[in-house]
C-alpha cells in the first residue's frame, strides 16, 4: 500500500506526518508498522488516527491510553 502522507521517524523513534499542511505527532511504539489500510491507533496525547484510502486521517481527541508500570 502506498501512503499519500509524508511520514518520518526521528532519532528518538517518534513518528511524524504531514496531515494537510500540519506537522503531526503520530506516536512511538503505538504506530502499527507496516501501515496497512484500516489500521488505527491512539498516541500518548490521546490523538486518534486511522488509515483510510491510503491516507492517514486524524479522528480527533480521545482519552489517552493508561500505562501500567
Amino acid at each position: 500500500m502506498e501512503l499519500k502522507n509524508r511520514i518520518w521517524m526521528t532519532g528518538s523513534l517518534e513518528w511524524f506526518a504531514y496531515i494537510g499542511a500540519d506537522e503531526v505527532y503520530l506516536g512511538k511504539r503505538e504506530v502499527p508498522i507496516p501501515l496497512e489500510e484500516g489500521d488505527s491507533w491512539i498516541n500518548d496525547y490521546g490523538d486518534a488516527f486511522r488509515i483510510v484510502g491510503g491516507e492517514i486521517i486524524r479522528l480527533g481527541k480521545v482519552e489517552p491510553p493508561r500505562k501500567c508500570w
